[in-house]
């Protein structure tokens, strides 16, 4: 059988910034016939996301993430629809999902490795489960119960950097939902902030672009900040952490901000902002949401719920076609969408 897949063209180098042109698509072949185990896939939709600048490098520099390689088919969270089963839990027609699928229209995979999705939960928005009801989510959701020591009641404030992209915008979201009782976004530009203010519930956003961040921080948290849900890194984050107060805590999502440097992950502080980490006694641990997998289901159930009652909204920037997953990706580590990025490749 005949697809089309996307392959890893070129590495844009350690300290390179990533462009379209690093992603080939290519036409190729499959089996055409599956094996006991197997399934035949059509793809439906694509997720493509930050951690990914990592796996273009030869060294991801992490133990958990395996590197693309040149010339062959990238691979990340994706849903399809079973056209064939010779598997036994998986039949003509179901939905499925997996974190490891690969870039291309039609996949033979191995049936024990998806998950099978209920369209339901998200009220049929089947791209959900690749991000607020799936791996961003749950990324979003535990790293404030795990990280964040939220309580209810405590009078809280929160502060959100790269608030909205796809885990941002759903972290300051869960903040106010577990209890925060301010939550203050930080994002690049004004649309941005108004659709945080204004649709996602933000008591109030920083354009990091046009405004002074640490004089914001001041007037917009004046009790100080004590949970950071910490998205980019850099100076941004040393701006935030100069005013947590404390015994407060900071929720290590991402450093995008260094995902085209080769250093350290998690990238170690200035030595004037290490110092009032431990100071004022912050905690600044690496969370790795793989690691609260015995958590997934109920959580899912959580996020899906929340979803359902209109207290989560979500936003997806879609991108038509597997032909421009490449040029997804760049505009995504430009900061160019709201909230999640998705490939749709058929429909």
């Amino acid at each position: 059988m005949i697809i089309q897949r996307v392959v890893l063209n070129s590495r844009p180098g350690k300290n390179g910034v990533p462009v379209a042109e690093n992603f080939r698509l290519e036409q190729s072949t499959i089996a055409d016939t599956v094996q006991a185990g197997q399934v035949r896939v059509k793809t439906l939709y694509l997720s493509v996301d930050p951690y990914m600048r990592c796996r273009m490098n030869e060294d991801t520099g992490s133990d958990y993430l395996q590197p693309w390689q040149l010339s062959e088919v990238a691979d990340g969270g994706g849903i399809g629809v079973v056209e064939e089963s010779k598997h036994d839990n998986l039949a003509k027609g179901d939905f499925v999902t997996s974190f490891t699928w690969p870039w291309q229209t039609v996949a033979i995979l191995d049936g024990s490795l998806l998950q099978k999705l209920v369209p339901q939960l998200v009220n049929g928005r089947l791209s959900y489960f690749l991000g607020a009801a799936g791996i961003t989510g749950l990324t979003a959701l535990l790293g404030i119960r795990e990280k964040g020591h939220v309580t209810a009641g405590a009078n809280q404030t929160m502060v959100v950097s790269g608030a909205a992209g796809a885990c941002g915008s759903l972290a300051g979201q869960i903040g106010r939902l577990e209890g925060c009782s301010r939550v203050v976004g930080i994002a690049g530009t004004d649309e941005k902030c108004s659709i945080l203010v204004q649709e996602m519930g933000f008591d109030a956003a920083i354009n990091y672009k046009k405004e002074d961040v640490a004089k914001q921080l001041r007037e917009l948290c004046p009790g100080g900040v004590d949970v950071y849900f910490d998205n980019v890194g850099g100076d941004i984050s040393d701006t935030v952490i100069s005013q947590m107060n404390q015994n407060s805590h900071i929720i290590l999502c991402g450093q995008i901000s260094q995902y085209n440097k080769d250093v350290p992950y998690p990238p170690p502080l200035p030595p004037d902002i290490e110092k009032i980490q431990k100071e004022r006694n912050i905690t600044r641990e690496r969370f790795l949401v793989l690691n609260y997998m015995d958590k997934q289901e109920a959580s899912v159930l959580q996020l899906c719920q929340w979803i359902q009652e209109g207290k989560l909204k979500v936003r997806e920037t879609v991108v038509e076609g597997l032909a421009n997953i490449g040029a997804a990706f760049q505009s995504m580590m430009n900061g160019g969408n709201i909230g999640k990025q998705i490939v749709s490749v058929s429909k």
